[in-house]
Formats: C-alpha cells, sequence, structure tokens
C-alpha cells in the first residue's frame, strides 16, 4: 500500500479542514482552494509542480468545476459528481476518476488502477509530459457523464 509523502494541513476531529476542533480559533475554516494551495506549496517539488498544472488544466477543462478536500485530505473535483481527486504519493500524483472505467480513452491516458470496474487512474512521474488537450478532453467526457447521468436519473424519477 502507497503511503501517502505529505501530511495534510489542519484537520479537525471530524475531517473537517480548518484548526482542531475545541481551540482557540475552533470555528476558523479553510476552504478547499485554501487547503489545495496549501498542499501544493507544502510539496516543494514536482509534485507540486504537477498537481498545480493538473489543477489548472481541470479548471480550463470546466470553469464550473468545484474543488473540494475530502476524507482528511484530498483534492477532490466534483461537477454533478465527483470527477477526480488528486492524490500526491512520493514517487507519483495520481489523477483518480470517479467514474473512469466508464469513460473513452482512446490516447491511453490512464495507467492506473485499470483492474477496477468503477475507477481508473493516471500516475504522473517525474518529468512526465502531460497531454493536456487529452487530459482536458477526459475531464469533459467525466463532466458529460456525470451530468447526463444526473440529468437521466432526474427523468426517471419524474415519470414515477
Amino acid at each position: 500500500m502507497n503511503e501517502q509523502a505529505t501530511k495534510a494541513p489542519s484537520i479537525g476531529a471530524r475531517g473537517t479542514p480548518g484548526k482542531p476542533a475545541g481551540g482557540p480559533n475552533a470555528g476558523t475554516q479553510a476552504s478547499p482552494d485554501e487547503l489545495i494551495d496549501a498542499r501544493i506549496k507544502e510539496l516543494k517539488d514536482w509534485r507540486g509542480e504537477t498537481l498545480a498544472r493538473v489543477r489548472g488544466l481541470i479548471k480550463e477543462a470546466d470553469p464550473e468545476a468545484v474543488e473540494e478536500w475530502k476524507w482528511r485530505g484530498v483534492p477532490v473535483w466534483s461537477h454533478g459528481g465527483i470527477l477526480c481527486t488528486g492524490e500526491t504519493y512520493k514517487a507519483a500524483v495520481k489523477l483518480t476518476f470517479a467514474k473512469g472505467a466508464a469513460l473513452e480513452d482512446p490516447l491511453g491516458l490512464f495507467n492506473s488502477s485499470l483492474e477496477g470496474s468503477t475507477r481508473r487512474a493516471i500516475d504522473f512521474h517525474e518529468g512526465d509530459t502531460i497531454d493536456e488537450g487529452a487530459l482536458k478532453a477526459l475531464i469533459r467526457a467525466a463532466v458529460a457523464l456525470n451530468t447526463s447521468t444526473r440529468a437521466a436519473a432526474r427523468a426517471a424519477r419524474s415519470r414515477k
């Protein structure tokens, strides 16, 4: 099992970002974008640069994507459901697509978590070149899948 190489910024007792529960600033919480900024800054190497680059590409591909901070320190991007997560490890930045197995990947970007029936991931290693156009197309496809699934579910409920 991979061990995360970085410690998450301050996380409260229930996994909420910000100051620990009961401290002098118990109600103070950092926003998800501030926590992701802090993660990028604390990495101080190629992983921070890579995470910042994929974050920028996600925002370019889908300006409506919402940044979240879940599971005690994982950046998450959502639009109509989770698009992908951005985890940092010693040897990789892993971009995991929640519904990756349902996405077409004609250029073969997915190179990790290929055995699962739902998720797929892209592991970026030091020195890797990011195919920006292909990654943005994959992000847009994930958005389309999420929003079409939600629209279909709403339509089905309204017919009942």
